[in-house]
C-alpha cells in the first residue's frame, strides 16, 4: 500500500506499544524464546550465565539494555548474539 511516495509496512503485534500491559509483552518474549530454533538457541547454561552478567550491568533497565535497546533475555537466548558492551 502506498501513501504519496512512501510505502507503508504493516506488522502484526510487533510493536510493544501495541501490546496491552507488561504481562503481554513479557509473555510474548518468553514464548518467542521458548520457540526459537534449537540450532540457533544458546544452551541453558550459557543463557543463565549471560543473564547473570546482564543483571549486574549498569546498562540494564526494566529488562532492556540501555546501550542497544534490546530485551536482554531475547539477545542472550540466541547463541550467535553478543553483548553490545562486549561483556559476553
Amino acid at each position: 500500500m502506498e501513501q504519496g511516495t512512501e510505502k507503508l509496512r504493516f506488522c502484526r503485534k510487533c510493536l510493544t506499544r501495541d501490546m496491552i500491559g507488561q504481562e503481554d509483552i513479557f509473555r510474548t518474549l518468553r514464548e518467542h524464546i521458548e520457540n526459537l530454533d534449537p540450532d540457533s538457541k544458546a544452551d541453558q547454561g550459557c543463557y543463565e550465565e549471560r543473564l547473570a552478567i546482564c543483571r549486574e550491568c549498569d546498562q540494564l533497565l526494566e529488562g532492556m539494555c540501555r546501550r542497544c535497546g534490546c530485551y536482554v533475555e531475547l539477545r542472550a537466548a540466541v547463541e550467535r548474539n553478543i553483548c553490545p558492551g562486549k561483556k559476553w
